[in-house]
């Protein structure tokens, strides 16, 4: 259990859900959203599972806009869980939302194999070259050689054969995300790239694959995150707003 003094208290969708997160731990940011606004384009989900959820912000989203009817979320790190397990409680969804302690380094537990049509990650991704000295942080935030293919191993795992998995991954390693699920059988089908500013180059990716044969991949207009310093897009303002 985290020290209440460690926590703080925050929300999405302009307060409307509650959010406790580590105050020295990885904070949520704008690309959960993204990822979550991502996700629920097409038909809600039957069974969600949110992999590396950390507190939750992605798949209680999904739960709380009934874009997913239930989802489990799991984390490596046991506070992330507990706070996880206490915002779906905040938001109203306990009955609803699971959440479990699972290291995807490692196999994903067999209960959890192809029990879900949607899998969400934003998985940790660039080793830090000056790693954070809390835990939590450094977990959270940066990878190694295993991450991505743990990821990309589990989403394989937990779907069903009509399932669908949904990254958000850094754009300058967008390669490295579409030759791991390659490997694992997964064939993207939905590319979105996301621009901080209409002139900027694109920062992340969101990725939507399969297990289907190769081809057909649909490439999105851009996710233009800000028009101006400091002004968000009209779509951006829709998606923080909680209009996923």
């Amino acid at each position: 259990m985290a020290d209440p003094e460690e926590v703080t208290h925050d929300a999405l969708f302009r307060g409307q859900l509650p959010l406790a997160q580590l105050r020295h731990g990885y904070r949520t940011n704008v690309d959960a959203l993204w990822l979550a606004a991502f996700a629920a384009r097409t038909k809600p989900a039957r069974a969600c599972l949110d992999l590396g959820a950390g507190v939750g912000p992605v798949g209680l989203s999904l739960v709380v806009r009934e874009r997913a009817a239930c989802a489990t979320l799991v984390d490596v790190l046991d506070e992330a869980v507990a706070l996880a397990r206490e915002n779906a409680a905040a938001a109203g969804v306990s009955a609803r939302v699971s959440a479990e302690v699972v290291d995807l380094r490692r196999p994903l537990p067999k209960h959890l194999h192809h029990q879900f049509d949607l899998v969400v990650a934003n998985p940790p991704w660039a080793p830090s070259s000056r790693p954070s000295p809390r835990v939590s942080r450094a977990t959270a935030r940066n990878g190694d050689s295993e991450t991505l293919p743990g990821f990309v191993r589990a989403a394989r795992a937990a779907l069903g054969a009509a399932g669908r998995v949904c990254f958000v991954y850094p754009a300058n390693e967008l390669a490295s995300l579409l030759t791991a699920l390659s490997h694992a059988g997964l064939e993207p089908k939905r590319l979105r790239m996301i621009h901080p500013l209409p002139d900027a180059p694109a920062r992340a990716a969101l990725v939507e694959a399969k297990p289907a044969r190769a081809g057909g991949l649909r490439v999105d207009t851009p996710l233009i995150a800000m028009h101006a310093p400091g002004a968000w897009t009209e779509e951006a303002a829709r998606i923080i707003d909680g209009n996923l």
